[in-house]
């Protein structure tokens, strides 16, 4: 029997300066969030978004933001644990999402995929569509950009979001549909952000997504630890890889790195800054 070839050893993409991660998981990384950030200003990552998928790992988003410049927060409850957004909660997160350090209201969304896979421990569509819209109603009120998850629900994503309060900005982030509901999303405006899996093989549709995208509508995200570019797909994702994501996407939209990062700086400042 033959072996399988040892997986390759993450590195980052050389050459790489003045790059954003728009959406990240700091708190999941499994490391020192201090030793994250430098690993990540070392492959050339300026400043970074993170996110919580629930409240507790929210307010450790927040916290992270609060004691580094170089990090900014994103705060709300994931479309699975949706269930979970009782009052208590909601004073919390609308505490959250009103502090300076919070740029974002998200991650909320639908999803799908986790009610066939792992019903008896997801939030029914339903439920996921009221804290959708409870989330819009928030990022309306604190004038924060609305930071979307999306699996496998694209009509019913794109119907709530058509009808729901509107923030001032929608990220539909890691964005993995169909190229129609990216022109859909594009056409009303939506700012598409792309992550690791736009550098597999298999997902030509999302490069021709994001070569769509005009220069004001797209973000570069790792989702780290999830969503790992390649060529190190199936390792722990981090900050320091989305290198590697910026290279795929940039020869997908025609453009230099360079180009592309001063779009996504641009766009960043617009969308996941504090206001002032």
């Amino acid at each position: 029997m033959s072996k399988k070839k040892p997986r390759p050893i993450p590195v980052p993409a050389e050459g790489i300066t003045g790059v954003i991660d728009a959406h990240t998981h700091l708190t999941s990384c499994k490391d020192d969030i201090p030793a994250l950030m430098e690993r990540a200003v070392a492959a050339g990552v300026e400043r970074v978004c993170t996110v919580g998928d629930g409240l507790e790992e929210a307010a450790l988003a927040l916290d992270a933001a609060q004691s580094d410049k170089r990090i900014f927060a994103a705060c709300a409850i994931h479309p699975t644990k949706a269930h979970t957004l009782d009052d208590e909660a909601k004073e919390r997160l609308s505490a959250m999402a009103a502090d300076p350090r919070c740029v974002a209201v998200g991650e909320t969304g639908l999803d799908t995929y986790w009610i066939e896979h792992s019903p008896e421990d997801t939030a029914p569509l339903d439920v996921q569509e009221a804290a959708l819209r409870w989330h819009a109603d928030l990022a309306a009120h604190v004038n924060k950009t609305l930071m979307i998850h999306n699996r496998e629900a694209d009509a019913d994503l794109m119907r709530v979001l058509a009808e729901c309060a509107q923030a001032p900005d929608i990220m539909l982030h890691c964005f993995s549909s169909p190229l129609e509901v990216a022109k859909d999303a594009l056409e009303r405006g939506y700012v598409l952000s792309f992550a690791g899996n736009v550098t597999f093989k298999r997902n030509e549709e999302l490069r021709q997504a994001a070569a769509l995208a005009s220069a004001d509508q797209i973000l570069i995200e790792t989702d780290a630890p999830y969503m790992t570019p390649e060529p190190f797909r199936g390792a722990r994702n981090e900050p320091l890889l989305i290198g590697h994501t910026y290279r795929c996407v940039a020869e997908a939209r025609n453009q230099s790195v360079e180009e592309l990062a001063e779009q996504v700086r641009a766009n960043f400042d617009r969308l996941l800054t504090p206001k002032v």
